[in-house]
């Protein structure tokens, strides 16, 4: 799109201006104090995404809104022109690293020529910034290799070769691609994870933990990056679906722009895996204007469901094979869902379609289907937590609550999060006998659900800085004889005291804490 150069700021420009930086500042504060993490500098994130020019150090308010209104446009959000609250939000999910310039060009012309029969101008508009200019736009050769230059740690090769080979499969489904695996030697395509400043620039350093997820390189430098800082899973439970991901960034390496259409793939913001297609109209459209259409013209479309199915039954496999090689259950590791403790001191660790339990003595079963003991329970939960005022299971998952009795799901549950006053997504769940009630973490602030009237306490959600030394973003949580509250994150744990009303002790679970069940003296053959 046209942009103005930059002027100087004089009379009414210098005053629209200063209302829109008084207006943008006012919003993050305000959000802030909400809990709502947002981007620090709007006007940063526009430049680094390609809707402003990097070498202009002053934008004036017409480039800028003009700059907002596209990338409303590009996310779906109403285009206002105006850095509003959901704007702001928007920008600061996680996402793909490739620039979003010149997306809006490319659609348009791949619409145009589904209505005219022209074929569309293949790759990027003349005035598109790419990584290298003199890189081509797509491949002039049908058959490609890929290679895995190195993976998450907490993952294992033949998972991710799945994932990757299931990702290149989805493309090859819909177009004229077919591609092969180069475990050595040169590849068409190569994949690697890397941690912050990879030799790529600094505008394309990665940010740790959110943010930026990914970026890709358009042809014929056949290159995807990832941050190996995220956490990265194959089931959909906390963390970035790898499959889902590269998949996306694969679309880049073909030389596929980023969509604006609800649900397509090459979103600049990376879809869930669901029960629909992976692949939308328009990223088919897309991959076939580059390189024709699959041999024999049939066209083949996974659903979401199906392949949720088969990455469930590689990582229920790799479960086993883990656990057989390393005597310890994948979840030490520190990638679980949700962890709780029973009336019988019992831990319970979940993670995807399984959980496992630890007995007070330290001896662990497991892993076991979450569909025997708790059937309609969704996989991959966020949050659970046992409480023995009422010796019910409680568990979240997005914008639902589920309360079981046993192993029987409570009539009228799930209900709606919202209908109880909670926030959604929330990180962790347990019940705190000081308060007497159910207590959920969720970003920089908490809430507490009484479980008698199933409504929030008067005056929640309060600042989680309540609990002195206790880290945002904790994935489990529970209370152990004595009363101390363990709270845990990744690698990581938390003791609270509340009786100090802080933590006094942290440290590596896995390590540190017998009772869950990471030392391999404690192991029972139990492996289902």
């Amino acid at each position: 799109m046209s942009r103005r150069p930059p002027g100087r700021w004089c009379g009414a420009g210098r005053d629209m201006r200063a209302a829109w930086i008084l207006t943008v500042t006012a919003l993050i504060t305000a959000q802030t104090a909400g809990g709502s993490p947002l981007v620090p500098d709007p006007e940063v994130f526009l430049e680094k995404y390609g809707y402003l020019h990097q070498d202009n150090h002053i934008h004036n308010a017409v480039e800028v809104q003009s700059a907002v209104r596209e990338f409303q446009w590009l996310s779906r959000l109403p285009v206002t022109g105006e850095l509003d609250s959901a704007t702001l939000r928007q920008m600061a999910e996680p996402r793909c690293g490739v620039s979003d310039e010149g997306s809006q060009q490319v659609w348009a012309q791949r619409v145009n020529a589904i209505f005219t029969g022209k074929r569309a101008t293949a790759g990027r508009p003349q005035s598109r910034r790419r990584r290298s200019a003199a890189q081509a736009e797509k491949w002039y050769k049908r058959h490609l290799t890929y290679q895995i230059v190195n993976w998450p740690r907490h993952l294992s090769l033949g998972s991710v070769r799945l994932a990757v080979h299931a990702a290149f499969q989805l493309w090859s489904n819909v177009s004229g691609l077919v591609f092969q695996e180069a475990p050595e030697g040169p590849a068409d395509i190569r994949l690697a994870f890397y941690e912050g400043d990879h030799n790529d620039g600094a505008s394309n350093a990665f940010d740790g933990p959110g943010g930026t997820l990914a970026h890709a390189f358009l042809p014929r430098r056949g290159e995807a990056h990832f941050d190996m800082a995220e956490r990265w899973t194959l089931n959909g439970h906390k963390g970035h679906n790898l499959f889902m991901v590269t998949a996306h960034e694969i679309g880049h390496t073909l030389g596929l722009e980023h969509s604006p259409v609800r649900h397509a793939l090459m979103s600049p913001y990376y879809r869930k895996l669901g029960r629909n297609l992976v692949l939308s109209w328009d990223d088919i459209i897309a991959v076939q204007q580059l390189y024709g259409k699959p041999s024999g013209d049939r066209l083949v479309r996974l659903p979401g469901q199906v392949l949720h199915a088969a990455l469930q039954e590689w990582e229920f496999t790799e479960l086993h094979n883990r656990h057989e090689t390393t005597g310890q259950p994948l979840y030490c590791q520190g990638n679980f869902d949700a962890i709780t403790m029973d009336q019988n001191d019992t831990v319970l660790v979940f993670r995807g379609s399984v959980y496992w339990s630890v007995l007070a003595a330290g001896s662990v079963s497991g892993p076991l289907p979450l569909s025997q003991r708790w059937p309609d329970l969704p996989l991959a939960i966020e949050a659970a937590a046992f409480s023995p005022l009422d010796s019910k299971w409680y568990f979240f998952k997005g914008k639902r609550m589920w309360r079981y009795t046993g192993s029987e799901l409570d009539p009228g549950f799930p209900r709606r999060s919202s209908d109880l006053g909670l926030p959604r997504h929330p990180d962790c769940a347990f019940y705190y006998k000081p308060l007497g009630h159910m207590v959920i973490f969720k970003g920089s602030r908490y809430s507490v659900l009484n479980l008698k009237t199933l409504r929030q306490e008067p005056y929640y959600p309060r600042r989680l800085t309540d609990w002195t030394g206790v880290p945002q973003g904790t994935n489990g949580a529970l209370t152990r004889p004595g009363g101390r509250l363990y709270l845990f994150r990744e690698q990581r744990f938390w003791s609270f005291d509340p009786v100090k009303v802080r933590v006094t002790r942290e440290g590596q679970w896995a390590k540190d804490l017998s009772w869950t069940g990471c030392s391999k003296t404690h192991q029972s053959n139990n492996i289902l």
